[in-house]
């Protein structure tokens, strides 16, 4: 449950191979979303399984 009602949360759409390290996916924040991976938004990634 999220009780912070300003923050941003991001959905990757579509399914997200999550062996990537943090890095990883920090590039697929910023490549992806165009955003900073350091913003204080909330990003939610789903595996194909």
């Amino acid at each position: 449950m999220l009780e912070n009602p300003g923050q941003r949360v991001y959905l990757a759409c579509g399914s997200t191979d999550l062996r990537k390290s943090i890095d990883g996916l920090a590039v697929l924040v910023k490549e992806q979303f165009e955003l900073d991976p350091f913003s204080p938004c909330l990003f939610a990634f789903c595996s194909a399984t």
